[in-house]
Parts: structure tokens; C-alpha cells; sequence
């Protein structure tokens, strides 16, 4: 016996080195090695590319900073004229669209997820999830046409109006809910942006919610529990770190969003309480005035704002990356 396990030990080490040297073994090693190369330099060309982006903007923005220095964040004036720039009503602009748009979207998104994937009959569900993902598709500036020339007098005729005469005596909803009843301003840009992002968001949350386990809901269900306790004990402590993430993501696609925004704010350069009031974006701002700014401080400060939306988007995903590492945990 101690003869034959020898012998088979000895032949199996003879193949195995005979397999190590074969020319498919060593190419498939090669393979591997250079599989693990590619990976590694597709990892670090994304990090070249996000420094790159920061060390142009900071080149382009240091004229615009150098000269305000971090005045230029919180100082209000924007002036072509006498070349004096601030920052603040476009930071303030970009955050209360965006703000409104998720405070809209989110509820929206979490109820279509629910229907699609709970309560939808069967044969609705693909349709209705066709549906989601072509809003998603249509380009942001037919968002914008459609904002301007059909949503905004409605909105100005059967919201805004009857809005700001119900709240023209209530003390600080009157301030909020001020300004001329036109139809365009910060309130209609967020609305749009709403309807932008809440096929993002729904799809990731639609998909997500697919992945709780069947069983899980059944046993809710045995118990007697509704559809709305199945989605409150189950579903979302399932869900919630994806959802957040879902969230998130819509949040960036509002922070940068252009063209539909530039159709619907309004545009005018002032920061105000008032939602129904004109303002504007970052990022509109840039899109309205770098064809046209004349001079290199002009178009540094156009720069320093791109620097600044870039700098804000990079902390919304940073503390989203925190929200969900304690979420997790």
C-alpha cells in the first residue's frame, strides 16, 4: 500500500507541475496579471480624472480667488461692470432648488417603488416601469421648454396666486410664499427638478426593494400584518442604506442640473426668502453668462463657481458615503 500511495502521490505532483508548466497555465497567468494591471489603472485613471478636473478649475478660479479671496462665497454682489463678484445668491439658489426638489421627489419616489413592486397588479408592473424609465431618458432641456411654455402658467394661474393671497396675512409664511405671481422663480425650477430626478431615484429604489427576500414578506403577512406594516418593519429597515444612497444620487443630478434650470428660475442675481421669487443656480449662472464675459476676472469668477459646485457636490456624496457607512454598521 505505502508503494502505490507513493507512486500516485509522485504522479500526481508530476502532473501538477507538468499542468504548471503547460503554455495554457502560463497564459492564463499573464492573463490574470495583466487583467490585475488594467483594473488597477482603471481605478487610478479615475482618481487622475477628478484631480484633473480640480487642478484646472483651481488654475482657472485662482485670478477670481486670489482677488476676493473667501469673500467671494459669502459677498451677494455680481456686477459685470465694476468686476465685483459674489457667490452667495447662486450657492443659495442651488440649494433651495435642490432642496425642494428632494423634499418633492422623494415621498414620490418611495410611494411609486411601493406600487410597483407591492401593490401594482401584475401585468401593470413592467409597463409602469417602462414608463419610469423613459421620464429618465427625456433630455433636461425639453424639461425646461415644457417648464417654461406649459407649466409655468399653470402654476403661476392655480399655485402661485391662490398661494400668496391664502398666506398674505400669516406672519413668515407671507415672506416665504411672496413675490409676483409669473409663474417662473426658485419654487417652479425645484418642481421641475423633481420630476427630473424621480425616475432616478424610483428605478434604484423599484430595484432595490425587489431584492427583499419573498419569504420575509410572506411571514409578515401570515401574521396578519397590512401592507403599510410589511413596508414599515420590513421592507425600509431592508432597504434603507440603499434607498439613502438612492436619495443621494438624486441629489447630485439636481446640484448640477443646467439647461431645465436656466429655462424656469428666472435668473436674476439676489438672494430672498421668497420660493415664488426669481434667482438663480451655479450652474445657470455659468451657462447664461461664460459665452459673454468679457474680461479674465469675469471669467474666473464663472470658473471659481464651477470650483465651488464641484466642491459642494464632493461633500454632499462625502457625507452620504458617512451616512451609509453608519447606516450599515
Amino acid at each position: 500500500m505505502t508503494l502505490v500511495e507513493n507512486s500516485n502521490t509522485k504522479a500526481h505532483e508530476e502532473a501538477a507541475g507538468s499542468f504548471q508548466r503547460s503554455p495554457r497555465f502560463m497564459n492564463g497567468e499573464a492573463f490574470n496579471s495583466t487583467f490585475k494591471w488594467l483594473s488597477i489603472g482603471s481605478a487610478l485613471f479615475i482618481l487622475v480624472i477628478l484631480g484633473g478636473f480640480f487642478v484646472s478649475l483651481t488654475v482657472g478660479a485662482w485670478p477670481a480667488l486670489s482677488k476676493f479671496g473667501l469673500s467671494f462665497i459669502w459677498t451677494s454682489t455680481w456686477n459685470p461692470v465694476t468686476e465685483q463678484f459674489g457667490a452667495l445668491p447662486a450657492i443659495a439658489g442651488t440649494l433651495i432648488t435642490s432642496g425642494i426638489a428632494i423634499i418633492i421627489a422623494v415621498p414620490l419616489a418611495f410611494a411609486i417603488a411601493i406600487y410597483i413592486t407591492q401593490l401594482a397588479p401584475r401585468w401593470l408592473r413592467h409597463p409602469l416601469g417602462i414608463a419610469i424609465e423613459l421620464l429618465a431618458a427625456i433630455p433636461s432641456i425639453i424639461y425646461g421648454m415644457w417648464g417654461l411654455f406649459f407649466f409655468a402658467p399653470i402654476f403661476a394661474e392655480f399655485i402661485q396666486a391662490p398661494v400668496i393671497d391664502a398666506f398674505e396675512n400669516v406672519p413668515f409664511l407671507s415672506t416665504i410664499f411672496a413675490g409676483p405671481a409669473i409663474g417662473i422663480g426658485m419654487a417652479t425650477a425645484g418642481i421641475v427638478l423633481a420630476i427630473m430626478i424621480l425616475p432616478f431615484i424610483a428605478s434604484v429604489m423599484r430595484d432595490v426593494i425587489d431584492t427583499v427576500p419573498k419569504r420575509l414578506k410572506e411571514s409578515g403577512y401570515a401574521i396578519g400584518a397590512t401592507d403599510w406594516e410589511v413596508t414599515r418593519a420590513i421592507i425600509i429597515p431592508h432597504c434603507k442604506t440603499a434607498m439613502t444612497g438612492a436619495i443621494f444620487l438624486g441629489l447630485g443630478r439636481a446640484l448640477g442640473e443646467t439647461m431645465a434650470v436656466t429655462f424656469i428660475i428666472g435668473n436674476a442675481n439676489r438672494i430672498t426668502a421668497a420660493i415664488f421669487a426669481p434667482g438663480n443656480t451655479i450652474a445657470s449662472t455659468i451657462a447664461n453668462e461664460f459665452q459673454e464675459a468679457y474680461s479674465s476676472i469675469h471669467s474666473s469668477s464663472l470658473i471659481a463657481l464651477g470650483l465651488l459646485l464641484f466642491i459642494i457636490t464632493f461633500i454632499v456624496l462625502a457625507v452620504a458615503r458617512m451616512m451609509l457607512n453608519r447606516i450599515s454598521s
